[in-house]
């Protein structure tokens, strides 16, 4: 039988919308990998989100320290939120598999649970194009979910989604062999602020282009 079709992330994160950041935003891991990233930052780096969301925390924290942020996210409902939230950074719709990017174009780039709904080509491929269109000394920092799953239907937050991702060690491996320095790492859980949550396993990596 052929596969079944992915769910739309755009659909879904449409619906989702401002939940998200109600509910995930304040992992202090999180907080953390971006305070890490910004002792690394010169000032007024240029920092691509892959994934922005609501622009909160990430391209918030990183506008208001006086980066230049470009925000993009395949969902408009959450482009224009952060256009609303992040007066001081810039946000617009695109697909990173699909954005164009100069070779070292940025200071930093940020990819917080943003990878999570490609597949594994993808995903390799995307860390690639990031390790190149970084500046040479240039900074990735990233969060994901370290589980061993690939396209995993699940229900996220009220909506369908489908995920792959890797083992905490698999993605740091993957990482280096895209030409990256692993400079910090977080493992752990966070609740998300939702009825009825369990902890929930993450990881974030701040990384050095080699």
């Amino acid at each position: 039988m052929p596969a079944t079709p992915a769910p739309d992330p755009a659909a879904a994160f449409d619906a989702i919308g401002a939940s998200y950041e109600d509910a995930f935003a304040g992992s202090p891991a999180r907080r953390a990998s971006l305070d890490r990233l910004q002792e690394h930052l010169a000032p007024g780096s240029r920092i691509l989100d892959i994934g922005c969301g609501t622009g909160r925390p990430t391209a918030s924290t990183l506008a208001a320290a006086g980066h230049d942020v470009l925000g993009i996210d395949v969902s408009p409902v959450m482009v224009a939120l952060a256009v609303d939230r992040v007066p001081g950074g810039t946000f617009r719709r695109a697909d990173i598999r699909e954005l164009p990017l100069e070779e070292e174009s940025y200071d930093a780039v940020c990819a917080y649970f943003s990878l999570l709904q490609m597949d594994r080509a993808d995903q390799i491929r995307v860390l690639h194009r990031i390790t190149r269109a970084l500046a040479p000394g240039g900074l990735l920092a990233v969060g994901t979910v370290p589980l061993d799953v690939e396209n995993f239907d699940a229900e996220f937050m009220g909506s369908p989604i489908r995920f792959t991702s890797f083992g905490a060690e698999p993605f740091k491996d993957l990482l280096v062999r895209s030409g990256l320095t692993v400079l910090w790492e977080h493992q752990g859980h966070y609740t998300p602020r939702l009825p009825d949550a369990e902890p929930e396993a993450e990881q974030f990596l701040v990384c050095r282009r080699t």
